[in-house]
């Protein structure tokens, strides 16, 4: 069993990306608290086991994370059931795909609510309870290759995940004289549960949008969730104590977005 490192919170954590940062931060020797909405309950339920089966102790709390009182009120449980919070992975967060015009107001409100807002939320009450605990920790945020270049017919995701660049720079200058660094992660194309949602939005036919991508992209292959996990590993260890303000891009795609 991994020596105990702290508490790690992951939003967004039922399944894909978020499930598979929570099972590496548990390898890696951190309790685990999971989050995600209601509907979701039965899968976050099924990892709180495997993070119980990784030796870790696990904690699931039912929020929206674009709700502030629900926000603070997550935080406020994980820390009274598990002591305390180290590693908060604002991970949750939705798409919309649709062109500019037929993007409508409602739309743009959704994604910026759960991904901008709510990330914005995490970091806020992250922050306050690192301060108050006085022993530093990590914030890592949920970017996208797609907040740092925009893309056709995903004008409200790309917002969002502009934004969430926005907050991480500005965190990690406020939160840094007290140890607390503040990093984003930036994927390129990741299959998930997403990824079916993209092959039916683009009406490219199964397997073919993974081809073109694969070709496209600067290894010669899309990712897989674990990849981002041991991105978020490292963001999260000790050994990042130098880095902060980032939105750090893997797995690159010159199709997609610069190498930075």
């Amino acid at each position: 069993m991994a020596l105990a490192k702290g508490v790690a919170l992951i939003t967004g954590a039922s399944q894909g990306i978020g499930r598979a940062i929570a099972l590496r931060l548990a390898s890696d020797g951190f309790d685990v608290a999971l989050n995600d909405i209601p509907v979701h309950e039965a899968l976050l339920k099924t990892t709180a086991q495997e993070v119980v089966a990784h030796g870790r102790r696990a904690h699931y709390v039912l929020a929206d994370v674009s709700s502030e009182q629900e926000v603070e009120t997550m935080v406020s449980d994980v820390v009274r059931v598990l002591g305390g919070l180290d590693v908060m992975v604002a991970n949750a967060g939705i798409s919309i795909m649709k062109t500019f015009v037929e993007t409508s107001a409602e739309d743009l409100d959704r994604i910026l609510a759960v991904n901008l807002r709510g990330t914005f939320l995490c970091y806020k009450y992250a922050g306050k309870q690192m301060i108050a605990q006085g022993r530093g920790g990590r914030i890592i945020g949920a970017c996208s290759t797609s907040g740092k270049q925009g893309q056709p017919s995903l004008s409200a995701y790309c917002a969002s995940k502009f934004g969430i660049r926005a907050l991480t720079q500005c965190a990690a200058l406020e939160f840094g004289s007290h140890g607390i660094t503040v990093n984003a992660y930036a994927p390129g194309p990741v299959k998930t549960s997403m990824w079916d949602y993209l092959e039916a939005g683009l009406g490219t036919p199964p397997g073919a949008l993974e081809e073109q991508l694969s070709k496209a992209a600067a290894l010669g292959r899309v990712g897989v969730p674990s990849d981002i996990a041991s991105l978020v590993s490292f963001l999260a260890s000790k050994e990042s104590y130098l880095i902060t303000g980032q939105a750090v891009c893997i797995l690159a795609h010159h199709l997609l977005a610069p190498f930075d």
